[in-house]
Parts: C-alpha cells; sequence; structure tokens
C-alpha cells in the first residue's frame, strides 16, 4: 500500500462515505470551494491505478467504489506513523497520545477494558 496525498486521501475519505459514486457525486460532498470536474477526475483515476479504487462503466462515465477499505488505510497509516516516530512501539505511541490528548479517566478506563478483552481473544 501507499500513502496517500492531502487530495487524495480527501477524494477517498468521501468514497468511504457514499461508495459507490460518480464524480459528480464526489464534488457534491466537497467543501466550498469546489474543485473542478477534471481536477476530481484526474485524482481518481490517480487513486485507480495506486490500486485504491475500480470503476463500473456507464457509456463514457464511470461510477467508482473503494476497494481498500478505511479500516485497511487506517491501520497502513497508523503502523506507518507508529514506526516513524515512535520507534515502532505501540507503547510510546499510546503514551503520548494520553498526555497530549489530555485522556479523561473513563477514556483510559476505556481502553484499560478494550485491552483487556483483547488479551483474552489472543491465545
Amino acid at each position: 500500500m501507499r500513502d496517500l496525498t492531502k487530495a487524495e486521501e480527501q477524494i477517498m475519505q468521501v468514497l468511504w462515505d457514499i461508495e459507490p459514486a460518480f464524480v459528480k457525486d464526489i464534488i457534491a460532498e466537497l467543501p466550498t470551494p469546489k474543485p473542478a470536474y477534471s481536477t476530481v477526475s484526474t485524482i481518481v483515476r490517480i487513486l485507480e491505478s495506486k490500486g485504491f479504487i475500480d470503476h463500473e462503466a456507464f457509456g463514457p462515465t464511470h461510477r467508482y467504489k473503494a476497494i481498500i477499505s478505511k479500516e485497511e488505510y487506517s491501520h497502513f497509516s497508523l503502523k506507518k506513523m507508529m514506526e516513524n516516530y515512535f520507534d515502532g512501539s505501540l507503547k510510546q505511541m499510546v503514551s503520548f497520545f494520553s498526555r497530549k490528548e489530555k485522556m479523561s479517566v473513563k477514556e483510559m478506563d476505556d481502553l484499560l477494558k478494550m485491552m483487556e478483552n483483547l488479551k483474552k481473544e489472543k491465545p
């Protein structure tokens, strides 16, 4: 999997929310000022060449859908961030965000419960 540019990620966020979608549908979901049709169409073709989306042809028009899920890309992005900024340590990353985001006691308890449940699931 490859990194996405900001523009590519913005298009993917829309597709994950409303797929399948035509370019005009994607544009309708983007914030103002709306990009040109040709700009979005180019980004969509780049995403297709990167293997993130596929299309179904309706004559000259294409309807697009994601073939990489939001969860798959989130996992890839977080893993890359963990490797690049936290020496590959999930513990360091969670510790960093818990300090910087000033997690509440309830959020920390919820996180601990989640980790306990995951620990029980693993053999």
